[in-house]
């Protein structure tokens, strides 16, 4: 059925019809729920509130759906405990796209491919998960199983998600996949599972106020209660704001692959970060961090069992190149690690600490199987290592090409952790 205007909408709504295609743009409708089944087609919708609700069995495709940039474009209906399938495709809205598992729902999917988010603002969202000493801000693109229970099901495959642009980057995390976790961020109940996510470009600004030592975001974030058998960026990522990761692993993922420019802008805005359960991480374009505290790649927390990258650049006071506080196995960087900052304020666990701008930097308890760097490990600031492995952490093989300390009072090289005998020196 072919609708043009609001009233025709709500009609063929009242009279479940199986697909109803828009033409052209329809405005003054409210929300709306979609019956079991029903498609949605073409077109654009206009809302000043809450836009589309999917209920059971629905698919939107080819569509625009419009409202104000606080409000969810589209949501679903948590009465309903089999959801069944929710598809998207070729769908691009004003607003956020909120699926969630709650209530009465146990079990739900989500195929979605060419979706954009081109503007949101989720900063209001109160629900908002909390590990590792800070609060995460939702995202534009949010599937999140709150349930409890552990038999409570969401599963997804996602291609060519696409969250903010230069002009338009959203006020919150960009894409954010979650299950149930607990207060300290590990996985307690109801499971996200993915067989693939794949990104186009994300931008975000996530609005966080300045020297906030407990809320953050991330351009793409897999939270706890998350598993997700292979994520693939495709697209640049990009935030812009205070506390804004640009890569963050909370759940798990055997294999992570970013062909495409990690960038961030603003203080303490991490390439990536892990403290969840890595397999392999492959970053194929250059990682660049711009701020005070912009660190380039940390192992915190969990585990991770090779990393590579192309190359990794700081600019910032504060802002390390590789910072490695966990057991792992091959860390590999083909091309250069480098910092141009000295001392400065960086976010550590909910923590405002002062960090040196270290080009790599292994801590007390890591225990890499190998260290091997191509390129040149190169620092500018003043006062600090270019290479450091410390006390109670330890590194059984490594390789690297060149070391540059550029700054006054700096160190190439500070080797006080356990490392095969005349390694470097």
């Amino acid at each position: 059925m072919k609708v043009s205007n609001a009233q025709e909408l709500a009609e063929a709504i009242k009279a479940q019809e199986q697909i109803i295609e828009l033409e052209g743009t329809i405005t003054g409708s409210p929300s709306i729920t979609l019956p079991e089944g029903t498609t949605l087609k073409g077109g654009t919708l206009e809302f000043k509130g809450k836009g589309v609700r999917l209920s059971r069995n629905n698919t939107l495709e080819d569509i625009t759906i419009s409202t104000l940039n606080y409000e969810e474009a589209i949501y679903n209906d948590s009465s309903i405990e089999d959801a069944g399938v929710f598809k998207l495709h070729k769908v691009e809205t004003k607003g956020q796209i909120s699926i969630v598992a709650k209530d009465a729902i146990h079990h739900i999917r989500v195929e979605a491919d060419d979706v954009f988010v081109r503007e949101a603002d989720v900063r209001g969202r109160a629900i908002q998960p909390h590990g590792f000493g800070v609060d995460v801000l939702q995202g534009g693109f949010t599937l999140w199983n709150q349930q409890k229970d552990s038999n409570a099901h969401f599963s997804a495959t996602l291609h060519d998600i696409k969250v903010g642009t230069k002009e338009t980057p959203v006020r919150g995390s960009g894409v954010f996949v979650a299950g149930y976790g607990d207060r300290e961020g590990k996985s307690a109940g109801g499971l996200f599972t993915a067989d693939v996510i794949e990104t186009g470009d994300i931008y975000i600004d996530g609005g966080i106020a300045k020297d906030t030592p407990d809320k953050i975001s991330a351009g793409v974030f897999v939270v706890s209660g998350a598993v997700v058998q292979k994520i693939v960026n495709s697209g640049t990522v990009t935030t812009y704001g205070q506390n804004d990761m640009v890569l963050d692993l909370w759940g798990e993922t055997p294999q992570w692959i970013a062909n495409n420019t990690i960038t961030s802008y603003g203080a303490s805005g991490i390439g990536f970060v892990n403290f969840g359960k890595m397999g392999h991480l492959e970053i194929n374009a250059p990682i660049v961090t711009h701020g005070d505290g912009a660190r380039g790649f940390n192992l915190y927390d969990g585990s991770i069992e090779s990393a590579s990258f192309k190359s990794i650049e700081t600019k910032g006071n504060g802002s390390i190149g590789i910072q490695v506080s966990k057991p792992m196995g091959e860390l590999h960087v083909k091309g250069a690690v480098t910092t141009n900052g000295s001392e400065g304020t960086s976010l550590v666990k909910g923590v405002q600490m002062k960090l040196k701008a270290v080009g790599v930097s292994i801590k007390e308890g890591a225990d890499i199987k190998k260290l091997q760097i191509d390129g040149t490990v190169s620092t500018q600031g003043d006062d600090l290592n270019s290479v450091e492995v410390l006390e109670g952490a330890r590194v059984r093989e490594i390789s690297i090409n060149k070391i540059e300390a550029l700054g006054k009072n700096s160190k190439r090289i500070e080797l006080s952790g356990d490392v095969p005998e005349g390694s470097l020196r």
